[in-house]
Parts: structure tokens; sequence; C-alpha cells
């Protein structure tokens, strides 16, 4: 963090424990926070985070309260604008715990409003952002394990001793903090060794395990022990470990100074107690021996130091422009947002053209559903005994209402039947029942740039013609085409229409048979040309 502040770009360190960097520490205060806002000192730390920024100062002005009351409630009383402030993006963060897990909700706050990632990332610099990517992966990674809860969450990753392990490739031009086992199988131009002055007989002693005696293949670990206790093998076995402590001390001294490839640095910084200088056994005490008492030159920075070999020549630098690995531009088409999808016209239905005035009476109270019931069967019949034997046709239309009008009466179902019949035996209609016409056609067509779509009762299909018929279950059917209702005529008309641009070249005859007579009153070309909607008007 100092290397950042002070304006040097650095990687980072190459291995640490997931809960310790600071941006991790930040992230899992908000996450506490949203799981126990009375946590007084793990409030006070987010708050001072750059996740909310504010400043120690603001801290104390306005989280300064009597004793026994919670920071949390506190703040809740406060009138203040910075407070308010705090407050409402504390809020937005509660009202989210219950219902997200942890891994939404840390992209909430990391991306969302609060813009988190970019917050700690210019507070601690790009550094910061492996560590953050590794605590949501640790998220991914509880989620797909255990049941997902804040409070699970919390406990199982400060229960964990996850370690982040940062990849040498990506600190191209960049300060990197390592440790000399981290270092190893690595180089770079400068290397400098920060640490050299400490005194390896100062560590703390290590553990100790000793052999069981009845098993070999098993160690039995000690406690610690005193002075008087280190004796005999226990003695022994403490002297090798500090033998081999301090050979790989020397071990490790080799590692680092041969990752240098141009320039090695080595300093460090003496404790209250190397009151002499350097501990003998130091890296920097056993360097120095290298060069001659007098070797020492003036630094305005150290005050003395001592030199060996000489810095090369710069080399000069090129005045050329850079060149970039820049693409070709691409057409600007093709950045280019695509236009909105135009939206299509809705289908024209000509069934809802226009209102049927014809002078049918009122259905009384609760018989207008049977009688467009009776419509329906009707239509049904006609759809289906056209493809029969004549002499078929009454069995199977009475076993096909049956089945399908249960209800009704055996009068009721023959009236039907009687209905049906009569228009299918009609001599004077049998082309238009004949086997290859066609029932209950669906048909569409673009006219006049709108869409017709509807449903055709029959249509006959002929090289120089096409025939429509439409059924009509009207109680009382007109005499003569002058009493046919002006909106069946513009119904008719939308069909004939969108036929037209279907099959052209062919003319068009259309014609509407009233069941309950039965009577076919054939429509004129010339009555359908002046009752034709003005599509383009249409909506």
């Amino acid at each position: 963090a100092r290397l950042h502040a002070a304006g040097v770009p650095v990687a980072g360190v190459d291995r640490l424990r997931l809960g310790a960097p600071l941006a991790v520490k930040d992230l899992v205060a908000a996450l506490r926070f949203a799981a126990q806002p009375l946590d007084d000192l793990n409030l006070a730390g987010l708050l001072v985070s750059p996740l909310v920024g504010w400043s120690q100062e603001q801290l104390l002005q306005h989280g300064y309260r009597d004793k026994h009351t919670r920071l949390w409630d506190h703040l809740r009383r406060s009138r203040e604008s910075e407070v308010a402030a705090v407050l409402e993006q504390l809020g937005e963060l509660l009202a989210r715990a219950d219902y997200e897990p942890p891994q939404d909700l840390l992209h909430w706050i990391l991306v969302g409003p609060w813009q988190g990632r970019r917050r700690l990332v210019a507070r601690l610099g790009t550094e910061a952002n492996d560590p953050i990517d590794e605590l949501i992966n640790a998220a991914k990674a509880y989620v797909a394990t255990d049941t997902p809860s804040l409070a699970g969450f919390l406990a199982w990753f400060e229960a964990g001793d996850g370690e982040l392990k940062r990849e040498a490739g990506n600190a191209a031009g960049l300060v990197r903090v390592m440790t000399v086992h981290g270092s190893k199988g690595l180089q770079a131009p400068i290397v400098i060794l920060a640490d050299a002055t400490g005194n390896p007989e100062s560590a703390r002693e290590r553990g100790l395990d000793l052999p069981d005696p009845a098993n070999d293949k098993r160690a039995i670990p000690l406690p610690p022990l005193s002075k008087d206790e280190k004796q005999g093998r226990l003695a022994e076995a403490i002297e090798a470990n500090k033998e081999a402590d301090e050979e790989e001390h020397w071990r490790l001294l080799y590692v680092a100074m041969t990752r240098a490839e141009e320039a090695l640095f080595v300093g460090g910084a003496l404790g209250r107690r190397d009151k002499d200088g350097p501990p003998p056994k130091s890296w920097y005490a056993r360097l120095r021996e290298l060069f001659p008492p007098e070797g020492e030159v003036p630094d305005p920075i150290w005050g003395a130091r001592c030199e060996h070999g000489a810095m090369s020549p710069s080399l000069p630098v090129a005045a050329a422009a850079p060149e970039l690995p820049l693409r070709e531009p691409l057409p600007a088409w093709l950045e280019r947002a695509p236009p909105a999808e135009p939206r299509p016209p809705r289908p024209l239905a000509p069934s809802a053209l226009g209102e049927d005035d014809a002078p049918d009476p009122p259905f009384p109270q609760g018989s207008g559903r049977d009688a467009a019931r009776r419509g329906t069967l009707i239509h049904r019949l006609l759809e289906r005994l056209p493809d029969l034997a004549p002499d078929t046709r009454s069995d199977a239309g009475h076993a096909w209402l049956v089945r399908n009008a249960p209800d009704l009466s055996e009068t009721e179902r023959d009236g039907l039947m009687d209905t049906a019949l009569g228009v299918l035996e009609n001599p004077d209609w049998a082309e238009l029942f004949r086997p290859d016409s066609l029932a209950e056609v669906p048909v569409a067509a673009v006219v006049g740039g709108q869409v017709v779509a509807g449903t055709i009762d029959r249509l006959v299909i002929e090289p120089g013609r096409v025939r429509i018929i439409d059924y009509k279950t009207s109680r009382r059917p007109p005499e003569s085409l002058e009493l046919v209702p002006r909106g069946v005529l513009r119904q008719m008309a939308a069909y004939a229409a969108a036929l037209e641009t279907t099959f052209p070249g062919r003319s068009i005859e259309v014609a509407l048979l009233y069941t309950t007579a039965p009577r076919l009153i054939p429509v004129p070309a010339d009555v359908l040309s002046a009752h034709k909607p003005d599509f383009s008007g249409v909506e």
C-alpha cells in the first residue's frame, strides 16, 4: 500500500492469506455489517474504508456518543446530511442481505451503486484485484458445498486458511514483493533484498517432533520445553534442527542473489537490539565481509554504501513513436447499434370489420350461449360430413353429436342433423361439397400493407376461379342480397381481397350460406368492390 501511495507501480506480494489483504477485510466488513449491524468496531472500520469513504475525523465527529449506545443506533438518530447519505447507502445493503446469496451480494457491492471495486483499486492499487477475485471465488465455492447464508459464509471464511498465490507472468513492468521461496525459478533485471539484516538466531524455536520408539513411522510432537528440560536426546534433536535451519538460511541467500540479472541491492533495517550493527549471521553482515573496510562510498540517502562493479551505460532512447498492436478500424456500421425492429401490424380479422345489423330479435335471458353453441355444432357437422358417403352421413352425424353434445335432447340433435343434411343434400350446391373442396381453411395475406387473417368455412379452388362460402346461422336469414347486413359484406370483401393476393389472375366468387333456411346468396364482384375496406387506414 505504501509503494502504491508513493506512485510506484507494484504487483503486490506473491503469497498471502486470503483474509489478510485490506481489500478483502473491507469487503468482509461490509458482509459482517449486513449480518450484524450492531457490531460497533466492525461498523467503524467499514465507515472509514474506501467503500464508504469517511475520514477518521468524520468518524469521531459523527460517531462520538454516550456510553452503552450502539454506533448504528446513534447514527440512525442523527440529522446530519453526511450521516443521512451513509444511512441510505448502508440501508440498501441491509435490504438485500436476507434475499441474496453471498456471491451475489459481493457482486452488488463491487459493481452496483457502491462501485466497491473502483473505490478499493483507487485507494489500494491494482494489486487489490487479485484478492477481490479470489474472495468472489471463495463465495462461489461455499455456495456449491453448503446451504447459502451470509452468517454461514462468514463463519466458513474465517475458519479457513486459504492462501493466494499470484502468477509471476502477470507482473511485467511492476514491482513484485515476494519471499525467496516464491522467487525460485524466476529472474528479474533488478533484485532488492530489503530485509537482509534479520538475525536467524533470534527466530522462534520451531516445534520438536521425536520418533515414536514403538513405531518408527510415527512422530510424537512435544510441547514447548524449558531450558532445564532440554537435555540428552532432546538437546541433540534441538541442535540438529538449528543446524538444518542455518543451512537453509544460507541456501536461501544463494537463491536470492542468483535471481538478479543486472543489479543486486542488499539492505535492511536494524532493530533496537542491534546496537553493534547487523547480526554476524545476517545476509548483510556476511556479504559486507566481501568488501574492504575502506570500500564505503558516500550516499545521500543511506550515508554510505558499498559497491561492486559498475553501472552499464544507459542505452539511447529511440525517439520513434511506439507501434501499438492496434487492430484495423472496423466499418462504422459494425459498431453502430442496429435499428429497432419494426413493430408488425396487428392482423386484421375480417369478422371484426363491422357490427352485424341483422334484425334478429334479442335472445331470451340465458339462451345466447345456447344459440352460439348451436351454430358451432352445425359448422363442425358441415366440416366433417361432406367427406363421408351420403348414406352414412346421418348415422355418423348422430354418433358425433352424442359424443360431443351428450347434454342435448334427441329432438335437438335431430334438428341439428336436419339442418346440416338439408344443406349437404341440396343438388344445387353439390359442387361446393365435392371431395376436392376444403373446409375451415385458415388464410393470411398482406393487402395494402395490412395483414388480413381469418378462417374460411368452405373453399373451392379451380384452375380459373376460387369460390368462398361462408356459413351463417342467423335465426332470421335475409331474403335477398339487399337485406344482407353491411358488416357481413365488408367481411366477405376482406376475404376476397386476401384471396386475390394469394391467387392472382383467378376470379374470386363469394357466397353466403344461411343454414337455417337453408339459402345460398351469391355476392357479386361489384358489391364486394363497393364494400372493400380501406386497408391503409385500418389499425
